[in-house]
């Protein structure tokens, strides 16, 4: 046999390996939504550390928006919920080794993160706004003339805010978000503009202040990890979701933990 059909023999065997384990990687890539309907089982990785997203409660369980929406796709799969506990940095790893099977922690879609993990469609706002109490009649960013607003210094709402309020908006900066915070609870100020995660646990901690949300400044939403490939779970999940946001339990999620309701949320 010449060295020409050898090569022809040998290239023909590596394509036809290569298909096979191309199949073998797709069918294996498939395989986390049939585990999870075998075993009746999901591991779902939420945070512990971002209020009002995920935290520890008095009780010492996981609770909040992020915890709500794992607790609801495991009752809507009808399989039983194990939540892992996840921080910023390892809650991509944790996926990408099968330690969960989704994550659930105020991802935002970036195309950084869609190399390495697919996403399903948005859950929940991840937003700046200005807040202050429920007697505070304020409907348009014309309301914030003549009052004061506390905001930290430099952050996405300094930037935000400064370019909507009106001239005479008293805009109080401090050095960061602790002191922002304390500035509105102790009366300081009439309004504050911060994020959610900070506005929520704010509300949480201090329900005497009938604090409620008021101006969107900037909506970031958050969107469901899933392995990469996995689209038979992803879609799944979308399923959930879709059903969710049209009998109202997206809204009431968001209204629960955020103080609004979730609103358009993108596919």
């Amino acid at each position: 046999m010449t060295r020409t059909h050898l090569t022809k023999r040998h290239l023909m065997a590596a394509g036809i390996s290569l298909a096979l384990a191309a199949t073998m990687g797709t069918a294996q890539a498939q395989a986390a939504l049939d585990g999870v309907m075998k075993s009746k089982l999901i591991k779902i990785a939420v945070p512990t550390d971002f209020p009002p997203y995920g935290f520890v409660g008095i009780d010492l369980q996981p609770q909040g928006l992020d915890v709500d929406m794992a607790k609801l796709i495991a009752d809507k799969m009808g399989v039983k919920l194990e939540l892992v506990p996840v921080s910023s940095a390892n809650r991509i790893p944790y996926l990408q080794t099968k330690k969960a099977d989704l994550v659930i922690s105020t991802l935002g879609k970036n195309a950084e993160r869609e190399k390495v993990i697919d996403f399903t469609a948005a859950y929940s706002p991840f937003f700046q706004a200005v807040f202050a109490a429920k007697s505070l009649q304020v409907k348009s960013w014309a309301d914030l003339g003549g009052k004061s607003v506390a905001v930290t210094r430099g952050a996405i709402e300094d930037q935000e805010l400064s370019k909507v309020a009106p001239a005479n908006t008293d805009i109080k900066r401090f050095e960061d978000n602790n002191a922002t915070v304390s500035a509105f609870v102790s009366g300081q100020t009439q309004l504050i503009a911060t994020g959610a995660s900070v506005a929520g646990n704010m509300i949480q901690k201090n329900p005497q202040l009938g604090a409620e949300y008021k101006l969107l400044l900037k909506d970031s939403p958050n969107f469901i990890g899933v392995g990469k490939g996995e689209d038979a779970l992803r879609l799944k999940v979308n399923e959930v979701i879709a059903a969710a946001k049209k009998a109202g339990d997206i809204d009431k999620l968001a209204t629960k933990w955020l103080g609004r309701p979730a609103g358009e949320l993108p596919l």
